[in-house]
This record gives structure tokens, C-alpha cells and sequence, in this order.
């Protein structure tokens, strides 16, 4: 298949216009990346998003792959000196690998068979033969007679047709036609039977499989999963069922062509050897592997959705916050970080079991409050986080009854990943001083501030809203969670002249190497005044600014557009713009109502036309000069914020009460309403119709109105439902 032919093909496949495809696959191949292209050639590619552009990369991806297996496989059955003209273009005009690796089965490479040894000793003939079904006269032992070799170790009739037999299993197990029937049975009517390893005998996750059985068409994402974590884990043993007599038949009615064979007996034995030894073993293997791809596809997807959603919460911009990384034995450790994030003062106390010094505690945490004047209180959700919320709202309400007036609120944060990122290289480099302990709690007080540019310094994988995220292909994983921060920063946009380098290294078009070196000059020559001066930079040459420069905003520029998402190769046309309408760029900031009532009702086509610019291009203008340096995440809820803390004993069914979003799954959501237990908003109670997917719903981050509708005190669970 040609590339024209491919990009055809793409293009049908997703319901765009081949010139989409072509343009997509041009500036990719030339190294343009996914978020410029959404942002900066609207034009070219017609208008597409990120996420249809990702799909075009990924169906390219895939097809040539597959071209490059046509390439080895049609180069392998050459070199056997057996490539046919019709076997070519079967495989030239494949379009699925499970097809293509069907019609190489016969070719491939392989151990040496029952077949191979039957053919070795001369019986080919015969089965042949019975393969072709056209002898309709005679006794099968009469021509299997034929072919005793004595001396060639095939001494009897019986066992000349045994070996001829194991020939056209062979054949039958690498027949597309059979595969394909078989195929279609297995995706039809095979059932995944589980149970019980005898021989575990403590109690696991895993009971509502101990004696399981479904269709696996019928089968749930998270079930498979937990299907296959059993297995592994040699919890559950795994079955796939069909039903033989059945589906022996229906080979039967692929293979055996005319009945009035006399080798009609065997031909079926044939079938029945090649079915239970050849085709389902492999059939087996390749519908337990589909199943586990979709289920980790889906598993893929929901953590992506809900990393997306975590990595977007807004900012709680200009407080000074005490960030607390809750335990026990060890004690809590505490930072404290101003408006900006930077440490200010650390150390830790100890009012949790075992040594419970709260009275100590309190003295330290109001002093450190008192000096820093703390407005937020950020609490990991880890070990000891209940306990120490409790005694952190009781501190709260006691500074309150002694007269103290300043406003003062907790929160509960994800501490997820801190403890990868307090050990990782980025922070000892931040904090070359401290101890490991000593930095998940900075961590923890620097996501209130601004959760996007502290969780990109950690593994996505770390970040706990998944689902069986260590269960599903990495790779497949990796670079999904890859797609979806480089999406959230380039949305965003960065502050060249305070983002982290592990910030910048998510910037289009940008690399660690070169977001190391933005640092290193900034440290040595002070902040950037305007954008082309990262042209400067070791390692940026004309396209990697060209990807680069619209996604970094310099507040500090003399050119208020170096601090919007237009790209420096719009600032002609921009001004342009301007001064159609007599914008003062100055006083971008200040005149904003103005600004937006002067294009009202004008003819984009026009306006376009007059500065040389596309229409998508022009509305990109328009919007960033009515809101310069505006955060796409302004407008998200903020978090939730307490100053008291419920028991499970305070609360009661029919009760209604705020809560956040902590983790969305296939069957519900985890909420925190501010007891020590987060409680589950099933599927089920999400609306008065039938939800298929949560996330339709709500997402991470989200504060919700709830109803307790179960509780169950002595289990700790906590049953919701959503109210309007």
C-alpha cells in the first residue's frame, strides 16, 4: 500500500478529508508537535483538535508498521522461493495484522511438527489426497498400504495415515478460512470460566471470581483485569469454554467439501486433532490478549481522563501555605511555601499515635502560622491524614475561639507521587539541603498553589487515579500519560521566567536539554523581557522557537503579546488588528470591556482577508487580545475548603453534604466528604437514567452535592448518591 493509498484510507477510517490526513502526516514528519498544530495551523489542517490529530498520528503509526511487516513477510516467503502472484496481493491489500499473519502461518519459520517429520517420510501424497476429497471409490487402508515404508519407519497402513493426517492438520490450522470461522466463534460464544486455586486458603480481593463464568464478549473492563491479576497472582484458575461438538461441526462445514470422499472419516478426525491441539490453544492465546488490550485500553483512557482532569484544577494563586505530609511513628512533616512556592521553613511534629504530642504540635504549627501568616493548610491523604485533619480543624476552631480572626482554612490534597518526587533527582536539585523526608511535604503545600507545575515533575504513573495502571501495557501507558501532560501544559502555557525545567520540558517543542539550559541563563542573566530572546538559548534554532514561542508568556515584556498565545508570527497581523480598530496595545490589560465590544458582529472573512491572516488564526487574535495572560483554568471550580472535620458517627442516611471528587472508576467515583473514609458514588446513583460511563457525569476535582444513602460504621463504607 502506497502512502497516497494510506492517507486515503486514514481518512476514511476517521471521517476527515485526505488533505488532512496529508498535512497532519507532513508536519509531523517534519517533527511539528501535536499541540502546535491544533493551535497554530488550524489553517492547514482544517481545523482540527489535539484529539483528532493524535488519532491521525496513531493510525499512521500503525499502518506503516504494517506495511513494514508486508515488506519482511513478502521478503521471507521469496527467499522460500513460494511467493505466488495471488499470495502477493493478498497480502499487499491486507489491511489488519491478524489477517497478514494468517496468511504467513504456513511460511513462518518454526520448530519441526508432526507434519514436517510425516513429510519427511514420504507422506505428502496421501495427505494430499485426503485433502482434496476428490477420491470417491476404494478402501482409505488400500492407498495408505501404498505408502509403508518399513525402513522409513512407517510400518503399517494405520500409521502412513496417522502421519498424513497430522499433514492436513496442519493444513487446517493454517487455512484463513478456518481461522476466520473459528475466529468468530471464540468473539461469538467462548466463556471465561474462573475459579478458586484449592490451595489458597486466606481470604483476598478476589471472591467475587471464585466460582465465575460470562461470555467474554460480555465482559466488563475491570472484571478482566481483575480476571487477570487473579491468574497471575495464582489466585484464580482461567478457562476458556466453547462448546466442542458444536463448533466442530461448523469446521467441518469450511473444511470438508464433498462427503462422498472416502477419506470423509478421516478428514473430520483431522479437524478434531487440528482443533483441540492446533487451533484452540492458539485462538485461546489470542482472545485472552484481545481482551486484556481492550480492557487496557479502557483502563488507559480512564487514567488519562482523570490525570487530565487533576493536572487542569485551577490554582489558589497568592496564599501562603503550610503544606503537612502525614504518618505516625515518624511524625508529620511540615513546610512552609509563600505566594510563589518558595520554602520558607520546615520541620516536624508529632500529634498522631504513637507518642500523640498535640499539645507540643500546636505550640510549633501556631508559631510557624503566626509568623508566616499561613492562609492555607494543605494536607497529604496518606498514612495518619484523618488523624491529623482532625487535629488541624480542632486547631482551627481553637485559634478561632481565642479571638484570631484571620481567615484560615485546610484542605485535603492527593499526596500521590510525593514521596517519588522527594527522592527523585528534580528535587534534590531543589533542595539540596534537605533531607528526602523533608520535601513530600513542600510538594503537598505547592500543588494547592498550582497543581499542574508541581505534579509534571513526577512519573504520571505515581499519580493515583488510575485504574490497574501497573497491570496494563506500559509502553501503550506511558505514552498516553505523555500525550496528556504535554496537552495540559501547552494549554496552559508557562511563565518563561518562573516554570520549572521539568515544566518547561513539556513546552512544544522543547527537550530537558534545552529546558536545563533556559534555567542556566535566566540564573545567570536574570529574567527574559521578551520573547525572542530564547532564540539566544543553546539548542534553539528557527523551528524549535517557531514550536516553542506561543506557549510561554513573559509578564515582564514590553510587548503585552509576548504575555498571550499569540504566536510571535501572528504579531504583524495582531497589529494589524489593532489598529483596524484602534487598539492601543498598551492598554491591553486595562481595557478589556472596550476591547470586546469592538469586534462584535464584524465579518471574520473580511477582517481576516485585510491582515493576512486565516479565519481561525484571526479568532486565536481576537480572544487573547480580549483576555491577554488569561489561565484556560480560571473558571474550574476552586477546591473545596474546611475548617471543621465530621466523624462517621456525626454522619446519617438521607444526610446531604458537599464533597470532592478524588478518583473517578468504571463502577462510581471516590469522594472525600471530610470523614476519615472516602465514600463511593456508585454508577448507579449518578442519575435517574442509566450511566454507561462516570465520567459523563463528573470528574476529578469536581465538588458535588450528596446524599449518605448507606452506611455501614463497623466497614467504614459510605454509600452516595447525587443530588441536583
Amino acid at each position: 500500500m502506497t502512502e497516497s493509498q494510506i492517507f486515503k484510507l486514514i481518512a476514511s477510517e476517521l471521517n476527515l478529508k485526505s488533505k488532512q490526513v496529508i498535512s497532519v502526516a507532513e508536519f509531523l514528519d517534519d517533527g511539528a508537535t501535536v499541540p502546535f498544530l491544533a493551535r497554530y495551523r488550524q489553517e492547514a489542517t482544517g481545523g482540527l483538535n489535539e484529539e483528532e490529530i493524535r488519532d491521525v498520528r496513531d493510525k499512521l503509526e500503525f499502518h506503516r508498521t504494517l506495511e513494514d511487516r508486508k515488506k519482511t513477510i513478502l521478503k521471507s516467503i521469496e527467499e522460500q522461493d513460494k511467493l505466488t502472484p495471488e499470495l502477493e496481493d493478498k497480502i499487499r491489500s491486507c489491511a489488519d495484522l491478524k489477517t497478514l499473519e494468517d496468511l504467513y502461518l504456513p511460511y513462518k519459520p518454526k520448530r519441526k511438527t508432526k507434519g514436517d517429520m510425516a513429510k519427511e517420510k514420504g507422506l505428502e501424497p496421501l495427505a494430499d489426497l485426503i485433502w482434496k476429497q476428490q477420491t470417491i471409490e476404494g478402501n482409505p487402508q488400500n492407498y495408505a498400504r501404498n505408502f509403508v515404508d518399513k525402513e522409513g519407519d512407517v510400518p503399517t497402513p494405520e500409521s502412513a495415515m496417522e502421519g498424513a493426517l497430522h499433514i492436513v492438520a496442519e493444513w487446517i490450522n493454517e487455512s484463513v478460512e478456518v481461522r476466520d470461522t473459528l475466529r468468530n466463534i471464540f468473539e461469538e460464544h467462548a466463556v471465561i470460566r474462573t475459579e478458586k486455586n484449592p490451595a489458597v486458603k486466606e481470604r483476598t480481593n478476589f471472591e467475587d471470581y471464585y466460582d465465575y463464568s460470562n461470555k467474554a464478549k460480555y465482559l466488563k473492563p475491570h472484571q478482566i483485569l481483575a480476571i487477570n491479576r487473579g491468574e497471575r497472582e495464582n489466585i484464580l484458575f482461567v478457562n476458556v469454554e466453547l462448546w466442542d461438538e458444536i463448533t466442530l461441526e461448523q469446521i467441518d462445514d469450511v473444511v470438508i467439501e464433498d462427503e462422498r470422499s472416502i477419506f470423509t472419516p478421516q478428514l473430520q478426525d483431522a479437524v478434531e486433532d487440528a482443533y483441540k491441539r492446533l487451533l484452540f490453544p492458539s485462538l485461546e492465546r489470542e482472545l485472552r490478549n484481545e481482551l486484556t488490550e481492550k480492557a487496557d485500553e479502557h483502563a488507559i483512557e480512564t487514567f488519562a481522563t482523570n490525570l487530565a482532569n487533576l493536572l487542569m484544577q485551577p490554582p489558589l494563586d497568592d496564599k501562603i501555605v503550610m503544606g503537612i505530609d502525614p504518618a505516625f511513628r515518624t511524625g508529620c512533616k511540615i513546610a512552609v511555601v509563600d505566594e510563589t512556592g518558595k520554602y520558607l521553613e520546615g520541620t516536624t511534629v508529632y500529634p498522631t499515635p504513637p507518642q500523640n504530642k498535640q499539645e507540643e504540635a500546636a505550640k510549633v504549627i501556631n508559631k510557624l502560622i503566626d509568623q508566616y501568616r499561613v492562609e492555607l493548610i494543605a494536607i497529604g491523604n496518606g498514612t495518619a491524614s484523618r488523624e491529623t485533619e482532625q487535629f488541624i480543624a480542632e486547631l482551627i476552631q481553637n485559634r478561632k475561639k481565642s479571638g484570631d480572626k484571620k481567615e484560615l482554612n485546610y484542605m485535603i490534597v492527593n499526596e500521590a507521587g510525593a514521596s517519588v518526587y522527594s527522592a527523585s533527582k528534580v528535587a534534590r536539585e531543589e533542595f539540596p539541603d534537605l533531607e528526602a523526608a523533608q520535601r513530600g511535604n513542600i510538594s503537598i503545600a505547592r500543588r494547592v498553589l498550582d497543581p499542574l507545575a508541581e505534579l509534571v515533575k513526577i512519573d504520571p504513573k505515581s499519580i493515583g487515579v488510575g485504574l490497574y495502571q501497573h497491570d496494563v501495557n506500559q509502553n501503550r501507558l506511558s505514552q498516553k500519560l505523555d500525550d496528556v501532560v504535554e496537552s495540559c501544559v501547552n494549554q496552559v502555557g508557562v511563565n518563561l521566567n518562573t516554570a520549572s525545567a521539568p515544566l518547561l520540558s513539556h513546552i512544544s517543542g522543547l527537550t530537558k536539554r534545552v529546558a536545563t539550559n533556559i534555567i542556566k541563563r535566566r540564573e545567570e542573566h536574570g529574567k527574559f523581557k521578551k520573547r525572542d530572546q530564547i532564540r539566544e538559548i543553546d539548542g534553539v534554532g528557527d523551528f524549535r522557537f517557531q514550536q516553542a514561542a506561543g506557549f510561554m508568556r513573559i509578564p515582564e515584556s514590553s510587548n503585552p503579546l509576548d504575555n498571550t498565545a499569540i504566536h510571535p508570527e501572528s504579531y504583524e497581523a495582531a497589529e494589524k488588528l489593532c489598529n483596524l480598530f484602534n487598539i492601543n496595545l498598551e492598554k491591553l490589560g486595562t481595557e478589556r470591556e472596550k476591547i470586546e465590544n469592538v469586534f462584535e458582529g464584524i465579518d471574520k472573512e473580511v477582517i481576516a482577508q485585510q491582515i493576512g491572516v486565516g479565519v481561525p488564526t484571526l479568532e486565536l487574535i481576537i480572544e487573547n487580545l480580549q483576555k491577554p495572560g488569561r489561565d484556560p483554568r480560571e473558571n474550574l471550580q476552586k477546591p473545596m475548603l474546611r475548617q471543621d472535620i465530621m466523624k462517621m458517627e456525626d454522619l446519617s442516611i438521607g444526610q446531604v453534604l458537599e464533597g470532592t471528587v478524588r478518583n473517578v472508576v468504571d463502577f462510581g467515583a471516590f469522594i472525600d466528604i471530610g470523614v476519615k473514609q472516602d465514600g463511593l458514588l456508585h454508577i448507579s446513583n449518578m442519575a435517574d437514567r442509566r450511566v454507561e460511563d462516570p465520567h459523563e457525569i463528573l470528574s476529578v476535582g469536581d465538588i458535588l452535592t450528596l446524599k449518605i444513602v448507606s452506611l455501614d460504621l463497623e466497614r467504614g463504607r459510605i454509600g452516595l448518591s447525587l443530588e441536583d
